[in-house]
């Protein structure tokens, strides 16, 4: 068995089913397992997606353990020589382990790794590579600095803006929302800290590498998708909750003395302060939100015709009105100049491979609405913003 591949699921078992695909995808040329663990998600997500993968290991907790507690369970069932992290509201493309796994299998000195992520419109994220949360890099952070400057080794510390995102680098922090690792350098750390609930397990698994002597290296040549936002939505109070109380932790765990308390002083107040502006943000652009309820939405689905009657008849029933629905190929869109002559676009992944829909993804225009189907699925995934929750909608749920 070269990889497992654990995912910890919470109430997000349409952006899972999209995952899992994508997945089983992948391993086509690579020996593996899927262990999926599911924290006591409400949506049904188990018994969903159980009998159209019957492959894959699930495993349910009877209560949340937090993505570090489910990320542990995961890994005690798992056998893989090397050992994947993602999170469920992720698509990879079908060579990803083939490029992955002789980068980090012919490093002795690698411990973990990470890969470029794009959001759900193609625009590359920042935390695919981060510093660690020093107190200066984190003060420019929270000041606005680190956006003046986005290429700054000095304000561009937390997010390594100095260094090109096409390029393989050695790098402090991991996200978690992908983390490949070699089996025995996880078990010497002794898995996640499950004292960090939700956020931070990241930044604490991989400053323990480092420390146990190996090192953490972003692989560029390989892009996955990355629907952020899913299981908090960012700028509410609860998010912010959370991410005070990870950072506090990290901190507690790794600094002492004053300069403990004055860098949670800064956290603390630079993290309110980004609540605030964000809610005001959200006041201002209701005021200004231009509604376009008198043009209809126009649908374009690249698919089979038998994919786009199926996803006719889903949207019809969810989305009932004059919307405008029509099927064309990818060499019509490829010929296509702006502005489109739809809004919305839906990719049937199976129709064209994951590789090609996270490329074609990134080349088209932002202010389209671009979503996801994998051929045989009952549901469509997307995310036009990495700071909201992105889209899903299911037969299951009509």
């Amino acid at each position: 068995m070269m990889i497992s591949v654990i995912i910890v699921n919470y109430n997000v078992k349409y952006f899972l089913e999209q995952c899992l695909y994508s997945v089983r995808a992948a391993l086509k040329n690579c020996t593996g397992e899927i262990i999926v663990v599911d924290n006591a998600s409400t949506d049904n997500s188990v018994a969903y997606l159980q009998s159209k993968f019957p492959s894959v290991k699930f495993t349910a907790n009877s209560k949340n353990t937090g993505f570090g507690g489910g990320c542990n369970k995961g890994f005690k069932a798992s056998s893989g020589e090397f050992v994947l992290f993602l999170n469920p509201d992720s698509i990879i493309p079908e060579d990803c382990f083939e490029k992955c796994l002789p980068f980090i299998n012919n490093r002795p000195e690698a411990g973990a790794i990470g890969v470029k992520m794009l959001d759900g419109s193609g625009n590359f994220l920042s935390e695919s590579k981060r510093g660690f949360p020093s107190l200066p890099a984190s003060l420019f952070k929270l000041t606005g600095l680190a956006q003046l400057f986005p290429h700054s080794k000095l304000f561009a510390r937390y997010y390594l803006g100095h260094l090109d995102e096409n390029k393989d680098h050695e790098i402090d922090v991991l996200a978690g929302a992908f983390i490949l690792m070699k089996k025995n350098v996880f078990e010497k750390l002794n898995g996640f800290d499950e004292a960090f609930f939700m956020y931070g397990e990241d930044i604490d698994l991989s400053y323990r590498v480092q420390k146990a002597g190996f090192k953490n290296y972003y692989f560029a040549d390989t892009e996955i998708l990355h629907f952020k936002g899913e299981s908090t939505k960012k700028g509410n109070l609860n998010y912010v909750k959370m991410f005070y109380n990870a950072m506090s932790t990290f901190v507690n765990k790794h600094y002492k003395g004053s300069i403990a308390g004055l860098y949670k002083f800064f956290i603390h107040a630079g993290i309110w302060l980004v609540a605030f502006f964000s809610v005001i943000k959200k006041f201002i652009a209701g005021l200004f939100h231009v509604s376009n309820k008198n043009s209809p939405p126009v649908t374009a689905i690249v698919g089979t015709e038998e994919e786009y009657q199926k996803l006719t008849l889903l949207l019809k029933r969810i989305q009932p009105g004059d919307q405008i629905r029509k099927r064309i190929s990818i060499n019509e869109l490829a010929a296509m100049t702006k502005p489109y002559p739809f809004n919305e676009l839906i990719i049937c992944a199976g129709t064209i491979t994951y590789k090609e829909t996270i490329q074609l993804i990134k080349q088209l225009p932002g202010d389209l609405s671009i979503k996801i189907h994998a051929a045989g699925s009952n549901s469509i995934i997307g995310s036009s913003s990495k700071d909201k929750p992105g889209n899903a909608i299911g037969l299951d749920d009509l």
